[in-house]
């Protein structure tokens, strides 16, 4: 392999690790503000926007979350015809199935972009207790939605010029009734 190409494929990959600790991160923040919320409770207080504050998060933590999932096969793949197929027809079907993927994920991106950056022109705050500009927690869905959408495109030419896709299998093989 060429030495730039090696140096992509290496950033690419610390790309979507990161993208799932960030995740991973976001989920533990969802779990901090319940316990919070929890002990405002048994203690009198409030905490008011805990709930939205938990539903950001979990928007964060799903949208961070997909670039890196897909790269360790934990997306639902529905490889019955894939397997059942020649090479070269499962090299046909897996470009198809990622161009699919990552036109549809680039659409996605564009929009979740688009309507970021008119929350933030139009300065819209949620509706909920907390009155957070919306754009700040939208923007984890513009950053989550661009990685998955470059993950995709990734494998997308990673098909194209070597046959075969880089998800590995190790989670995708336990789910066949082990």
């Amino acid at each position: 392999m060429i030495p730039a190409l090696k140096k992509v494929r290496s950033f690419l990959d610390m790309i979507y690790l990161a993208s799932g600790i960030v995740a991973s991160l976001f989920l533990i923040a969802i779990l901090t503000l319940i316990l919070v919320q929890m002990l405002a409770r048994w203690t009198g207080e409030v905490f008011p926007g805990a709930p939205d504050y938990a539903g950001y998060c979990m928007a964060a933590a799903s949208f961070f979350a997909f670039a890196h999932a897909l790269n360790r096969g934990a997306h639902i793949r529905v490889s019955i015809l894939i397997n059942a197929v020649g090479p070269k027809m499962r090299r046909i079907l897996e470009t198809w199935c990622f161009a699919i993927g990552a036109g549809l994920a680039w659409y996605f991106a564009y929009y979740a972009v688009k309507a970021t950056y008119w929350s933030w022109k139009f300065h819209e705050v949620s509706q909920g207790q907390d009155a957070t500009a919306i754009w700040i927690p939208q923007l984890a869905m513009v950053i989550g939605s661009v990685i998955f959408a470059i993950a995709l495109l990734d494998h997308l030419i990673h098909v194209l010029f070597s046959g075969d896709h880089r998800i590995t299998t190790d989670i995708v093989e336990q789910s066949h009734g082990e």
